[in-house]
């Protein structure tokens, strides 16, 4: 390409720039000169980025040799490294603004903004953190403490926005006021979300149950996993999570198998009418108690009692205790103490009558229609 086609396409570039001035009420502008002082504004922007660049460097360097001297580890180090990089952010926006001929006003606004969001910064981070080693002195629980902590950011956040748009002439007031009616619209047409959201908060405040709890909801039973401010959160015997809506769980029976500690499990025993109950008793026993997930102590022992006195033999139970943590496998525990259970019978000789009458019912009535 030679230096005619060169000077052909500028023209072409410069009839295009003035017929789009043209289109947009531009014309009078010089182009020229609107590039030149463009490129020179980017220029002195760059050096600006730059010198608050070196000045960082600077102070993080001057930063760690004063905490190293004085002996403090790396976490001073980052929150100060934190709050040098956002003043050093805070002047560099300040002065791009004035190279752009921002009024000001403007100028004033956005500084007293930006110290105002950081006072607000600080005074949550020390808030939250103290609230937060308070509650956990108490222990409360951890679903409780974020409802705390949410609520303490979502409010420092509200004052933080109110306090930052003050600084550059917005009403506040007119905005709050229509806030407040988008808030009553929006409360209307979202009833359920916000009775979710209300039981989830009081769910948090009476604590039927905490995380971690093995409960039974509206048939639903399972270990607790999470309580949102909308929905409580089961796992199941099978691994299946289930999302129960706050409204529901607060409206129905909720059963708490771990509130109390351990839990009783009961296996019903059926031995012949003629088997002595002693002897019975010292076959299962031992096994019981040899089971590794039973609780075996003066208090929370396992026993053997006998129930009922059937038609044709003894009902026992047989009961063990097992901790809270041992809920979520009951059944698979006493499928293992039955099984036991059954061959110690069988090789004991202790007789385990099954229910016959329905069998004997239809003998009779084959015996009936072979005489006929």
């Amino acid at each position: 390409m030679n230096e005619q086609d060169i000077a052909l396409l500028w023209q072409q570039f410069e009839k295009s720039l003035h017929e789009t001035g043209e289109a947009l009420g531009l014309e009078g502008l010089n182009w020229q000169e609107l590039l030149i002082y463009g490129v020179g504004q980017l220029l002195v922007t760059l050096m600006i980025v730059l010198l608050f660049g070196i000045l960082y460097m600077l102070g993080c360097t001057v930063l760690r040799w004063v905490l190293g001297r004085l002996g403090h580890g790396e976490a001073p180090f980052r929150t100060g490294i934190v709050l040098l990089r956002y003043l050093l952010g805070l002047a560099m926006v300040v002065a791009v603004l004035a190279q752009f001929g921002a009024e000001q006003g403007v100028l004033k606004g956005t500084a007293r903004a930006g110290l105002m969001a950081l006072s607000f910064y600080l005074v949550w981070a020390l808030l939250s953190r103290g609230l937060i080693n308070r509650l956990s002195r108490r222990h409360l629980d951890s679903s409780l403490v974020q409802l705390c902590k949410n609520t303490l950011s979502v409010t420092l956040m509200a004052l933080g926005a109110i306090t930052v748009m003050a600084q550059f002439g917005f009403d506040v007031l007119s905005i709050i006021a229509g806030l407040g009616i988008v808030g009553i619209a929006v409360g209307f047409a979202a009833q359920s979300t916000l009775s979710n959201f209300i039981a989830g908060i009081m769910l948090l405040i009476e604590r039927p149950f905490r995380i971690g709890d093995w409960v039974c909801i509206h048939g639903q039973e399972g270990r607790v996993v999470r309580i949102a401010f909308r929905t409580t959160w089961l796992r199941t015997r099978d691994n299946v999570f289930t999302m129960i809506p706050n409204d529901s769980v607060a409206t129905s029976d909720i059963v708490n198998f771990s509130a109390e500690g351990a839990t009783r499990i009961r296996i019903p025993l059926r031995v012949g009418l003629n088997e002595p109950i002693a002897r019975v008793r010292s076959v299962i026993m031992p096994i019981l108690q040899a089971h590794p997930r039973a609780i075996n102590n003066e208090r929370l022992s396992p026993r053997v009692q006998m129930r009922e006195l059937a038609d044709s033999a003894q009902i026992l139970s047989a009961q063990v205790w097992v901790s809270a943590q041992d809920v979520e496998v009951k059944g698979r525990i006493s499928c293992e103490l039955l099984e036991s259970i059954r061959v110690a019978l069988a090789e004991a000789g202790i007789d385990i009558p099954v229910p016959h009458l329905q069998l004997q019912q239809a003998r009779t009535n084959t015996n009936q229609h072979q005489e006929e």
